[in-house]
Order: structure tokens, then sequence, then C-alpha cells
């Protein structure tokens, strides 16, 4: 696997000081240095690596290449030393200080700055001597007073800022001069050339530089948008010399600031004061200065204080384990620094402003419990009873619950079903369109309100909601979208994993829609599309093009996150997006209303400010922590599939066994393993993609079910938690908390577990191992799609609408309903009854509702319910059976 930069880097500088010391003690010569070719390939590799970082570089390479050469191992080894201890400084998982010997701690000392490092890029074709009167000039600015400290990375193409900025995640800043070249002179790695050729053809759309007089403007330009377009998170800053005034007219959308060469001084207090902006917690230190002031509590909250703790004889032991400032910040007060989360005017409202510019949204709202409320939230703003929202079976829960609070009628969406591995992939574009051209043909389109879709899946099957927006707008113009990313909130901050993103793809369909290149292939389709007498052409047609939306589409996005399941958050910490072009017009009040109504008047405010610096630490390290994440998964994948023991009990399952091959076109099983830009490519293309964080294994040949080797083997016995199982599978996911160790250590234990059910098998009788074998294969009854809502509740009976919210209530009432168990519901079925649910039946896994209050209960949801081993199952009672709505009897005419 090509690893990532950060790892390439780091594994170099180690493999350098692991054979150099060994050269070292040996006190062997230059033959024994020829015969290790690790060492000198690891040396031409740093060579080109170390230019895109600071600190050391290029010539600090070389020199240590030449005393290799002379034979000067010791001297070698403390230059190499002093690299390795940085880098130990910034990756968390590393050996800790006192498990170093004294010349490991020696080494770090030269390097100790408690302030925090940045880096800042300088684009600029210059001369060994100007890169160094550069980097002097930075430190003779440095001060003792200043909170942050940076250093210079200077390249000096267009080719080398874009390597640099995919690469060194310490690059907070970038100070392009028009002197730069537009191609490197570099050795780049076959994957980090495609990847910046990728990068530079990918210019966000409508965002093209404009007609100057200067061909250098608009290569300053087109550089720009680049790096903007990777990472929206940087800075720009623009220095130059002639023709400042007619650069800063045409630069102001992607330039901070311009400077001339000479304002170095006013440069420098530009680069603190703006990482100081995304330093900046205002909810998270108002927080802090209230638990730091003395303050008299009359108010509620005995907690608040530790007033109700510390001084009791029998509870002191919550503040010894929670510690006092979890108490000293506890309070109801919404003054004295604070703010309140239903009307925001200080502290919180920034921190949001600070959130919605980090995910790219338009407004940022905090939720503090959980995304099923976030999800009700934007159901009850955006929609009205009887419109229909267009949704996926597969959502989860709260999806279901909001439309039926809300009065609206579902039109389910079927997923393509993974029925060897017992759960559900996405929905197909096309079931998606088609359901669209259903509803146009049947003259309820203007029905239709919403769209809403989970994006990533569970299981970790990614949306290109570009695509699935532009092609839904060009059937209904007016239709709004609910992307729930409750596992997505860190694709934000990679510029890979950004552009799937509600949030990103909204704001690059809000672009192109106004491009005139745009407005010319939509006319072009408008006449394939329309006869002359402005008829459609066939379904066929429309299903078989990739549509284009109208110009004057609306672009109406919302996108709801779980920020605790995958970013720094506490538990049920989560946010909502907004980027709606008709916010203010139309729904704004709504929307404020239903936050009403779902938010506490008491919320959290360790949540709240949790999610404050949550934010501060995405934005200044997002990117480090997400490659690291998707690279240390990719690692782990790579590990079971080569380990001869794991490989013969595990299967890693990837994307040619969870996608379809007709919703792919790169065709590699696991993109990222084939290096970043492979990775990029699919992500541009494919219908589907999966989240390379997320690990599938399949655990059939271990003899024991998803739910046994979950608690049994990994939890009770080694301490290890996943999150999801199926009945044949395991879902491991890495989040930005995983470290290489933990890797490892999981590593370790499915070799031990492999072992384990190896020597367990060995010592069967096979036919008991023949009979475990094929009772785990038996093959799953197939997920059952929706069946349809029952004749009293469906809409026309030809569209797949119904009224939820009256089967809902009607089953809340026990005069309506009769509990059936589950034999004589499946006799009553075989005998051509059409039992309808009076709730919702939710087994977890799979994890969502089998069954909706209305829906008719068929024989295929039976035969699949019959034969689940789950231990949680709601909304059916294992004593009394299922909940059946009792047939509506026809009144009596006096």
């Amino acid at each position: 696997m090509p690893a990532s930069t950060w790892r390439l880097r780091s594994d170099a500088w180690e493999y350098l000081r692991f054979a150099v010391k060994r050269l070292a003690l040996a006190g062997e010569g230059e033959d024994a240095l020829a015969q290790d070719g690790e060492v000198p390939r690891s040396l031409r590799a740093l060579e080109t690596i170390e230019m895109y970082w600071a600190g050391f570089g290029q010539r600090y390479v070389a020199a240590i290449g030449e005393l290799l050469e002379a034979g000067d191992y010791k001297t070698a080894l403390d230059r190499i030393g002093r690299v390795v201890n940085r880098l130990r400084a910034d990756i968390s998982d590393e050996p800790r200080e006192e498990f170093m010997d004294a010349e490991e701690r020696a080494e770090r000392v030269g390097d100790a700055d408690p302030r925090p490092r940045f880096e800042v890029l300088v684009v600029d074709e210059t001369t060994e001597a100007e890169r160094d009167a550069t980097r002097a000039e930075g430190l003779r600015l440095r001060s003792a007073a200043d909170t942050f400290i940076y250093e210079f990375v200077i390249v000096p193409s267009a080719d080398d800022a874009v390597a640099a900025i995919l690469t060194n995640p310490n690059i907070l800043a970038c100070v392009v001069r028009p002197g730069f070249t537009e191609h490197t002179r570099q050795r780049l790695s076959r994957d980090l050339a495609e990847s910046v050729q990728i990068a530079r053809s990918e210019v966000a759309p409508g965002s093209a530089p404009e007609r100057t007089s200067l061909a250098s403007v608009q290569r300053v330009l087109g550089l720009a948008d680049t790096l903007i377009a990777l990472r929206p998170e940087l800075d720009l800053y623009l220095m130059a010399g002639a023709h400042i005034e007619e650069l800063a007219g045409a630069t102001t959308r992607r330039f901070r600031r311009i400077f001339r060469r000479e304002d170095q001084l006013e440069l420098h207090l530009t680069l603190l004061r703006r990482v100081s902006h995304l330093f900046d917690t205002p909810f998270f230190t108002a927080i802090q200065d209230h638990a730091r002031r003395p303050v008299g509590v009359f108010h509620a909250l005995p907690i608040a204080r530790g007033g109700s703790v510390v001084s009791s004889r029998w509870i002191r032991d919550l503040a010894d384990f929670y510690g006092l400032n979890l108490l000293l910040a506890e309070t109801s007060a919404t003054s004295g620094g604070l703010d309140s989360l239903l009307a925001p005017v200080r502290t919180l409202k920034k921190a949001q402003e600070l959130a919605a510019r980090a995910y790219g949204a338009k407004h940022t709202f905090f939720v503090t419990n959980g995304t099923s409320t976030a999800n009700k939230i934007v159901h009850q703003a955006l929609v009205s009873p009887n419109e229909v929202v267009m949704v996926d079976r597969n959502c989860h829960k709260s999806h279901h619950h909001a439309v039926m609070l809300t009065g609206a009628r579902p039109a389910y969406l079927e997923a393509y079903p993974l029925n060897e591995f017992a759960f559900y992939g996405a929905v197909p574009i096309s079931r998606i369109k088609q359901m669209l051209l259903d509803y146009r043909a049947a003259g309820r389109l203007d029905e239709v309100r919403m769209l809403t879709l989970t994006n990533s899946t569970f299981d970790g099957i990614v949306y290109d909601p570009e695509r699935v927006m532009a092609e839904c707008l060009a059937i209904k113009p007016d239709l709004v979208f609910l992307w729930d990313e409750a596992w997505f909130a860190f694709g934000a901050f990679h510029p890979v994993t950004r552009r799937r993103t509600a949030m990103a793809s909204a704001q690059r369909l809000e672009q192109r829609l106004t491009t005139d290149a745009h407005a010319i292939a939509y006319r072009e389709q408008q006449a394939r599309l329309f006869d002359a007498e402005g008829n459609p052409a066939s379904d066929a047609v429309w299903l078989h093009e990739r549509l284009i939306p109208a110009p004057t589409s609306r672009v109406r996005v919302y996108a709801t996150q779980s920020t605790h399941k995958t970013l720094t958050a506490l538990r049920q910490g989560s946010m909502i997006h907004v980027y709606d072009q008709d916010w203010g017009r139309e729904a704004e009040e709504p929307f404020h209303e239903a936050y009403m109504t779902h938010t506490s008047t008491s919320p959290n405010y360790q949540i709240l400010a949790s999610l404050d610096i949550g934010r501060r630490q995405v934005e200044l390290e997002g990117f480090d922590l997400v490659q690291r994440q998707l690279d240390l998964a990719t690692s782990l994948a790579q590990a079971i599939s080569r380990h001869p023991l794991l490989r013969r009990t595990f299967r890693v399952l990837t994307a040619h066994d969870l996608i379809p091959e007709e919703n792919r076109e790169v065709g590699r099983p696991m993109p990222l393993r084939d290096g970043l830009s492979t990775m990029w490519e699919a992500w541009r293309t494919d219908e589907f993609v999966i989240d390379p964080s997320r690990i599938t294994i399949e655990i059939s040949r271990t003899g024991v079910d998803g739910d046994t080797f979950k608690h049994e083997h990994l939890m009770d016995r080694y301490g290890i938690q996943v999150n999801k199982t199926s009945r044949n599978t395991a879902l491991f996911m890495t989040n930005i908390g995983t470290s290489r160790s933990a890797i490892a250590y999981l590593i370790e234990v499915l070799v031990k577990l492999a072992e384990k059910f190896e020597d367990t098998h060995t010592q069967r009788d096979p036919d008991h191992t023949r009979a475990i074998t094929e009772a785990i294969d038996l093959p799953m009854p197939p997920l059952p799609d929706f069946s349809s809502f029952s004749d009293g509740y469906a809409t026309d009976g030809v569209l797949p609408d119904g009224d939820m919210r009256a089967a809902f209530f009607r089953g809340q009432r026990r005069k309506y309903v009769e509990h059936v168990l589950p034999d004589v519901l499946w006799a009553r079925v075989a005998a051509g009854a059409k039992p309808v649910s009076a709730g919702f039946v939710t087994p977890y896994p799979p994890g969502f509702p089998v069954l909706v209050p209305g829906q008719v209960i068929t024989p295929e949801i039976l035969a699949f319910m019959r034969v689940l081993d789950t231990r949680e199952i709601h909304g059916y009672d294992p004593v009394r059976g299922y909940r059946v709505l009792l047939e509506e009897t026809p009144a009596v005419e006096s």
C-alpha cells in the first residue's frame, strides 16, 4: 500500500535511525552501507518529502547522506535523532518521555517549545540564499510574547504548492508571490504526482480566474482557486511588488490581504492574528471564565458550583471522579458572559458562526440531544402535513418518527440489498429519479417536498450528493434535501472526502448553476428531453441521461451530523448545517419554531463547550487527524488480508462486495490501498464509494455469529468495542482518536481469536463442525422491501406514500389494537389475510424499521423476522407478539 506522506516520512526517518544505529554499533564501513539498499532509498524519498515540511529541509537530508558516505555514523545518528524526536512530539501514540533513554530525552530538549506550532507555505521561485533570508527574518520577528510560533515552507512552483498542501497538514496559511513557476522539478512518487495533477485540474466550477490585463494575475488566481478547493481552512495572502493595485482589485475573493514584499512585520502580525481567530473558542472560554468567578447561586441547580456535592458526606466521590471543574462550570445562567441556546446573541452565536465557517455552511446550529432531535427539527421546519417526503427505507428511525410527527406522507425508497451480509446498501440514483418521474406522470409532483438520505450509511456507503441533487432538481427544481451525515462529520476535513459532504456539494452546485457552460449544456439537454410541443421523452431517456438542472433551480440543502460520533464532542453533541438559498425568505422562521419545539430550555453547557472546542481542533488539525484515521483503517485491512491465519478466518469486505458493479467505475476493491490518487478518482466518478475508515469483516468461518463475536469474544475477553455486527459480519471503525498502537492491539487480538477458533475446529468432531458451519452459512431470507401501506392508509393505491401518522395514533388506542403471536400471524397471512402493523418494529441489527404504522405485514417480513437472532427488537413483545390494528368496521346506518 502506498503510505500517506505523513506515515512515509515518519517511517523513513525511524528506519534510518534504526539502520544507522546498527551501523554505528557495529562500526561497519561503506560496504555495509551499500549492501543496505533501504538506506539510500529512504534518503532519496526524504530529500523530496522534506521540501514540503519546515524545520529540517532538503539540505539537512543531503548533509546526513554525506555523513553516511564518510562513515561518520555517530554524527549522522545525532542528526537523525533530532528529526525523529520532533516527529514523536507530534504523534500522541509514540513512546512518552518517561520511556525514552537518556540520549533520546536529551535530543528532545533542543526542540522543546510549549507553544503551538504551525507552518506557512511560501510559493515563489527563489535562490537558496533568499530562502535562508526569509526563514531568518521569520525567526527575527518571533517574540517571547507570541502565543503561537510558525516556520516557513518555501517551494518554487504551483505543482510543489499543491503537493505541500496535500502532504503537510501543519500548513495553516499560504503566501503566494507571482514569481512562482508552474511545474515541479522534484521526483514525486507516482501517487503524489497523479494527485497533484487531479487537484490542479479540479477547480471548483464558477471560480475560474477573472479576465485581467496581466497573465501573471490569472496564474495567481488559478493557483489560489486550487488551494482553496483543496483546503478551504487555509488563509491565503498575496505578496507582490509591481501592479499591486490591479492585483488588489482582482483577488479580494481569494486572498485575505495583499502585502508588498517589504511588509514582513505586517505579514507576521497578520499570520499570528489569523491563527488566533481559528484558535478562538468563545463559548468554551466563557465557561472557563464562569468557573473561575466567585458566584452566589440563588437560582436553579443545586449541583451548580458543586454546592450539593462538595459539602456532602455521602456523594463527594462524584467530585473526586469527575473533578471540581465540571461542577464549577455547571450553571443555568445565560448571562455573565454566557448565552442562551434558544436565543443566542453573544458567545454561543459566535461559536455557531465559527462552526458554519469550518463546515462550509451558511448557518450552523448546535444540538445537545443528538442527531435524532436534529432530524426532527429539520423535518418539522420544512415539511407540512400531507406533503410527500421521499425517504430511504433503511434510514435511522428518527426520520420515520419525524415524518409521522409532521403528518407528512412517506414515500419509501428501496436501497439495494446485501442479503449475504444481512444489511442494506444505498439507494441508486435511478430509483430516486424513477419515483420523481412517477409522481410527475401522476400529476402529483407538486406534493413532493423533500428527499432525505443517509450519507454515509452505517456500513460506510457514501453517496455523490452533488450528482443526486443536480439530477433531482432537473425533475423538480424546488426540491429540498436533508442529508443525514451522522457518521460523516469528519468528511469535511479531508480534500477527497469533503467533495461528498452535503455542504461542499451544495456550494459546488450553486457555483455551477451560475456558469455559462452550465446554461449551454442545460439548453442542449432540454432539446433531447422534450419534443417541439413540450412533451417529455420517455422515462428511459430521462433515466439514461445524467440530468442537468435548470440554472434557476434553488439550492436548498440541510445536513445533520452526530459530531460526537466521529469528531471531538461529548455524547449527544450534534450540529445542523444549512445551505439554503431561500433561508431568509421561506425557512428561517419555521426553522426557529421547530428548534424551539425540540430544544431544551436547559441545554447541557458541557456539550456545547465541547462542540466549540472540537471545531477549533478540526480547523487547526482536522486534515492531519482524518488522514491518519483513513490510513490506519487501510493498514488494518491490509494486515488482515496478508496475514496467513487471519485471511483463513476473516474476510475484509471491499467495494466489490458492498457496491454493485454498475454503480462504480474505477473498479478497485479498496481504492485508498492503491494510493490517494486512486481513491480521489473513485470519489470523483463512482456513484457510490466506501468510507475507508470503516472496515467490515466477514466472520462466518469463525463458527460464531456476529453478536457472540462482538460481546463474548471482543468485548468481554479483550475489551475491544465495535459498534455494529450483522449475522456474519463485524464493523470496525477508526476515528481521529485511533492510534497505531490501538491498531496493533486489534490485530494481535484477532490473531489470538483466529488461533482459538482454528484450534476449536481441529478438536471438534467433524460432524459437529459441519453442522455448525451449515447453520452459520444457512442463507438469510432476502431483506424485505417495504410492502405497502394498507388500503385504509395508502394515498391513492398507485404511488407508494401513505398516511403513517393516522395509523400511528390509531395504534396508540388499546381498543383498536390486538397482540398476535408470530405463529398465529403467520397462519393468518398464509390464509390470505393482510394484517396491518400498529407501530414501528425495529430490530437491532439491522437497525431500521422492518414495519411502520399502517404497513401491510407480508410473508417475506415474517420470514425475515423469524430467523433474526438479535437481542433487541423495539416495538415487538416476545411474550405477546406483534401489535396489529384491528380491522375497521363501517358505521351502521340508522
